[in-house]
C-alpha cells in the first residue's frame, strides 16, 4: 500500500476519535456542572519508508476546565461554585469532585447529589442537616445554617493544574493527584440558589462536526483517487510486460 493511502486512514481515525467526542460533548449540553472533552493530537514520524512520513495519532482526550454560565434557579440546594474550585461527594472507592452543585436533602436530613451520593464537607465527611429545620441558607465559603444554628459546611477542593482527570458519570471527575481544601476564599466561592451549566458551546461543537464530516470524505475522496491511480498504473504495467 503506498504510503498516502496510511497517512490517510490516520487522519480518518483521528477524525472519528473527534466525532466521537464532539457527539459525547452536545449531547450533555444540558448536563449541569458537566466538563467537556478535548483531545490532543501528534504527530508520529516513521521511517519505515524511502522518506520520512508524518502520520497522525489516535489522539488523547483530556477533560476541559474552563467555568461554564451560572444561571439563578431560586432552589436553596442549588449551588454554583466560583473559581478555580470544586465540591465533593462520596464515589464508591472515594472522594469524587465536581460543579454539579444540585443536592437534595433526605426525610432523615443527609445532604445528597441528585445521584444519590453523600455530599462531602472540607475534611471528607457526609453533611447532616436537620430535616425539620427548614430551608438551609449556604454562605459563600460554604458554611450552611438553619435558622440561627450552623450545621456544617461543604467542602471545596482546588485539584493541581498538572492533574489528569478520569471522568465519573457525567459530570464527576477522578484526579490522578491529590486535591487540596480551597484556602482563599476571594478567589473561589458558593453562590446558593445557582447553577453551573455545561461549558459546552453546542453552536461551535455542531459547527465542529460539520467540518470533521467534511474533512472525513475529503480524505474518502482522496484515498479513492489514489487507489484507482494505483489500479490504473498496475493494469498499465501489466499490459506493457505482456506486449
Amino acid at each position: 500500500m503506498q504510503p498516502s493511502l496510511y497517512v490517510s486512514l490516520s487522519g480518518q481515525m483521528a477524525l472519528m476519535r473527534r466525532m466521537e467526542t464532539v457527539a459525547h460533548n452536545v449531547a450533555n449540553v444540558t448536563t449541569a456542572g458537566f466538563r467537556a472533552e478535548e483531545i490532543k493530537f501528534d504527530e508520529l514520524l516513521s521511517q519505515k519508508t524511502d522518506a520520512p512520513t508524518a502520520f497522525v495519532s489516535a489522539g488523547s482526550t483530556y477533560i476541559s476546565r474552563k467555568a461554564g454560565e451560572i444561571t439563578r434557579t431560586e432552589n436553596p440546594l442549588d449551588v454554583a461554585v466560583t473559581g478555580d474550585a470544586w465540591l465533593a461527594f462520596q464515589g464508591p472507592n472515594g472522594a469524587v469532585y465536581t460543579r454539579d452543585g444540585r443536592m437534595t436533602m433526605t426525610p432523615e436530613g443527609e445532604l445528597r447529589t441528585l445521584n444519590g451520593h453523600p455530599v462531602l464537607d472540607v475534611g471528607g465527611a457526609p453533611i447532616q442537616l436537620n430535616p425539620n429545620g427548614g430551608a438551609p441558607a449556604i454562605a459563600s465559603d460554604g458554611t450552611i445554617t438553619q435558622g440561627q444554628q450552623q450545621m456544617g459546611a461543604l467542602g471545596l477542593f482546588t485539584i493541581p493544574e498538572q492533574a489528569n482527570l478520569m471522568r465519573f458519570e457525567n459530570s464527576g471527575v477522578l484526579p490522578d493527584m491529590p486535591a487540596e481544601p480551597a484556602l482563599d476564599f476571594n478567589r473561589v466561592g458558593i453562590r446558593q440558589g445557582f447553577i453551573e451549566q455545561a461549558n459546552v458551546n453546542p453552536v461551535s461543537e455542531i459547527s465542529r462536526l460539520i467540518q470533521i464530516q467534511r474533512s472525513f470524505d475529503s480524505i474518502s475522496n482522496a484515498m479513492n483517487r489514489s487507489e484507482d491511480t494505483l489500479s490504473s498504473a498496475v493494469r498499465t504495467l501489466g499490459e506493457t510486460g505482456g506486449s
